[in-house]
C-alpha cells in the first residue's frame, strides 16, 4: 500500500464539500425570449446563454437543423421555476441571432435548390407561426411565473398573437399546396375525405357527448371534494379548537363569551371577507379594531357602519389619504381602549358614517362618565392620543360626558370634494341617525 503513488493535488476533492449536482435539463419561464430552450441549455452546461443562441442560429442555417433541434427541445423540456426575466439588450441579442438564422437558412437554401419561393419561405412562414401559438399556450410561460389575478386569462395581445401565428400557418401551407399539388386532381380525393370525416363525427356525436359530459362531472367532483377539504381543515383548525377551550373554560362565562365571539368574527370573515386585506377598507378596519379591543379587554363592541372607503386605493379615488385614515383607526382604537378601561361596562357602541366630504366615528358607552375639565394632567391619552392626533390632520373631536350619564366621543375627518361612496351617507334613514344619537 505505501508503494501506491499519491492522488494529485488537484484532483482531490475538498474535505466536507461534496461536488455540486448538475442542474437538470429545464426551459426558462420567466426568462425565456421565445420558448426558452436555449436559456436552459445554458444553465444546465453552465455556459453563457448567447453562445448557445448562436449555436442554434449557426444549425439553423444548415438546413433549418437548428430549428428543428429548438422545436424538439421544446416539447420534450419541462419548464423550470425561473423568475428573472431577460432585459432589453439580452432580448435584441437573441432576436437578431434569431434574423441572423432565418436569413441564413433563406439564403443557403435558395443557393443550393433554388426554390426559396416555394419551399423555404413558406416552411420559415410555419414555423413563425407556430412558434408564435406555442409560446402563447405554453403552459409554463411566464403565467405561470407571475402569479398574480391579472395573467389568468389571455389577454387581448395574446389573442393577437395567436391569429396572427394561425394565419402565418396558413398562408405558409396554402403556399406550399399551390405550388406543388394539382388542386383539380385532387378535388374528388378531398370530397371523399370530408365526407368520411363528416360521418365519423356523426357516428361518434354519442361518445364525445358522453365524454364532455363525463369531464365536466368529474371537473365538478374534484372542486366539491376540495371545497370539502378546505372546509373539513379550517374547521379543524379553528372551530373545533375554539369549542374544546370553551370546554375548559366552561365555569368562565367571561372567557365563553370572548371566545364565541372571536370565533364569530373569524368565521364572518373567513365567509364573507375574500382574500382582501384588513385594512383593505374602513369598515373591515374598524371590525378588526374592534375584535382587538374585545380579545384584550373583554368588553363586546357592537360596529355599525354606513358607506365605506377603499382605503387601499388612491386619494383621488377614495378620497382619504393615508395619513389621515391612519389618524383615524388609531384615535378610534385609543377611544375604545379608554372606554373599555375606565367606563366600567362590559358594552361599548361604534358607530361610522362615510360621507360625500367628511368622515365620522362615535364611540359611546353608558358607564360610569367623567368631567372633561376636570381631567389630571397624568391622564392625558384623550387629549393626545385622539384630539391631538385628529387635529393634526385637519378634523375635529367632541366629547360628551358627565359623572354617571356615560360618555360619546365624536371624531370627524375631512374628505377631498368629488369623491363617491360605496354607500351614500345622504339616504340613510333618520332611524339610523336617530340610533346613533341614543
Amino acid at each position: 500500500m505505501s508503494t501506491l503513488p499519491a492522488q494529485p493535488p488537484h484532483t482531490r476533492e475538498p474535505p466536507g464539500r461534496p461536488p455540486l449536482p448538475t442542474p437538470a435539463l429545464r426551459r426558462r419561464a420567466a426568462g425565456r425570449v421565445v420558448g426558452g430552450v436555449a436559456g436552459g441549455v445554458a444553465d444546465h452546461l453552465d455556459v453563457d446563454v448567447f453562445r448557445v443562441r448562436v449555436v442554434f442560429a449557426v444549425l439553423c442555417a444548415a438546413a433549418g437543423a437548428g430549428a428543428v433541434a429548438y422545436g424538439l427541445l421544446w416539447i420534450f423540456t419541462s419548464a423550470g421555476t425561473d423568475v428573472r426575466r431577460p432585459d432589453r439588450s439580452e432580448k435584441r441579442r437573441a432576436y437578431g441571432l434569431i434574423a441572423l438564422g432565418i436569413g441564413g437558412a433563406v439564403a443557403l437554401g435558395s443557393g443550393l435548390t433554388g426554390s426559396s419561393s416555394t419551399i423555404i419561405a413558406p416552411v420559415v412562414v410555419v414555423a413563425l407561426g407556430a412558434a408564435l401559438v406555442w409560446r402563447e399556450f405554453d403552459a409554463a410561460g411566464t403565467r405561470t411565473a407571475d402569479t398574480r389575478p391579472r395573467h389568468a386569462r389571455t389577454s387581448v395581445l395574446g389573442w393577437a398573437r395567436i391569429v396572427a401565428g394561425v394565419t402565418l400557418v396558413i398562408i405558409g401551407l396554402c403556399v406550399v399546396l399551390v405550388a406543388r399539388v394539382d388542386v383539380r386532381a385532387l378535388q374528388s380525393s378531398l370530397l371523399a375525405v370530408v365526407v368520411t370525416l363528416v360521418g365519423a363525427v356523426l357516428l361518434t356525436v354519442p361518445l364525445w357527448m358522453r365524454l364532455w359530459r363525463a369531464l365536466g362531472d368529474e371537473r365538478a367532483a374534484r372542486i366539491r371534494n376540495d371545497e370539502r377539504e378546505e372546509i373539513a381543515s379550517h374547521l379543524h383548525d379553528s372551530v373545533l379548537q375554539t369549542l374544546a377551550l370553551i370546554q375548559k373554560q366552561s365555569t368562565d362565562s367571561a372567557e365563553v363569551m370572548r371566545l364565541a365571539r372571536s370565533q364569530e368574527r373569524e368565521l364572518r370573515k373567513w365567509l364573507f371577507g375574500g382574500d382582501r386585506d384588513d385594512h383593505a377598507s374602513l369598515v373591515r378596519a374598524l371590525a378588526t379594531i374592534a375584535g382587538e379591543v374585545e380579545d384584550h379587554y373583554g368588553v363586546t363592541v357592537d360596529p355599525v357602519t354606513v358607506g365605506d372607503v377603499a382605503l387601499d386605493e388612491p386619494v383621488e379615488s377614495s378620497g382619504l389619504n393615508r395619513e389621515v385614515a391612519t389618524a383615524l383607526l388609531g384615535a378610534t382604537r385609543e377611544a375604545l381602549v379608554n372606554a373599555a378601561k375606565h367606563s366600567g361596562v362590559t358594552s361599548l357602541d361604534l358607530y361610522a358614517e362615510a360621507g360625500c366630504d367628511t368622515v365620522e366615528v362615535f364611540v359611546r358607552d353608558r358607564g360610569c362618565g367623567f368631567d372633561p375639565d376636570s381631567v389630571p394632567q397624568d391622564r392625558q391619552g384623550l387629549a393626545r392620543s385622539v384630539r391631538a392626533r385628529i387635529e393634526r390632520r385637519g378634523g375635529s373631536v367632541r366629547v360628551r360626558s358627565a359623572p354617571g350619564q356615560g360618555s360619546e366621543i365624536h371624531i370627524c375627518v375631512p374628505r377631498v370634494r368629488g369623491t363617491g361612496t360605496t354607500g351614500h351617507a345622504d339616504s340613510v334613514p333618520d332611524t339610523a341617525r336617530e340610533e346613533r344619537s341614543a
